[in-house]
């Protein structure tokens, strides 16, 4: 299986090399090597907690107590953890000019503090804040102290996508534009499970790969499958990219 794995990985590789115009795609599992729990395995936060009655509006406006709770020990849990090497692989490819957009469900911020520039967070991001109420920002402090907004009196929260609200429009127009345009996209570390984020590879006219640890049922629809953790593989592709001269 590992050489299996390490040959298609390599084919990957050669593909983003020859084409030099690769969207990547990232999901959970692409943070989990970096100690973040993700939420749909056994050990994730949504077997721990439904989702349904935390992560929502309504339990911003009617259950703040819970809703500040998980989000600022979610917070408190990331505080240890740093980008892993395979976030530091997709930071060269794209300064080599290999890969064009990393498109990511995560909200944690590490593929910025890699390195990378052209980031779009369809999910948002848990390291800006804002007002619920009017949207004006806010500073971390002031969320973690349950601090009211300063210019509304509103309740504060972490700037992600919660249940039952729109993705960024700007992130999710501009990702599925070079999704449509890539010659391969990559999908890392995500169970695509989640609507309408995994629509997105079946956008392109380009190839398609996913390294995913866990099986997700949807590997046939790809032309690509490899079944490993994410740093692993990005490490295999970055390998054969440096022998390649990139």
């Amino acid at each position: 299986m590992l050489s299996e794995t390490k040959e298609k990985a390599e084919l990957t590789a050669q593909i983003i090399a020859e084409q030099k115009n690769t969207v990547i795609l990232t999901g959970a599992g692409m943070s989990t090597e970096s100690g973040v729990p993700d939420f749909r395995s056994e050990s994730g936060w949504w077997r721990k907690i439904d989702p349904l009655t935390i992560a929502t509006a309504e339990a911003v406006e009617e259950n703040y107590t819970l809703f500040h709770e998980f989000y600022s020990n979610r917070l408190s849990a990331l505080s240890d953890c740093r980008p892993h090497e395979g976030h530091y692989c997709l930071e060269r490819w794209e300064k080599t000019g290999l890969v064009k957009l990393v498109a990511t469900q995560n909200v944690d911020g590490f593929h910025q503090e890699a390195g990378l520039v052209n980031v779009e967070e369809l999910h948002g991001s848990i390291q800006r804040f804002r007002c619920h109420n009017c949207g004006v920002e806010a500073a971390k402090e002031k969320f973690m102290k349950k601090s009211a907004c300063a210019s509304c009196g509103g309740k504060l929260r972490p700037n992600v996508v919660l249940f039952g609200e729109m993705l960024p429009e700007t992130a999710w127009k501009r990702s599925m534009e070079l999704v449509e345009k890539a010659e391969l996209v990559l999908v890392v570390g995500t169970s695509l499970q989640v609507y309408p984020v995994n629509q997105l590879p079946a956008l392109t006219r380009g190839k398609t790969a996913i390294i995913n640890r866990d099986e997700t049922f949807a590997e046939t629809d790809f032309d690509l499958a490899m079944k490993g953790s994410a740093k692993e593989v990005l490490l295999y592709m970055d390998n054969y990219l440096k022998n390649a001269g990139f």
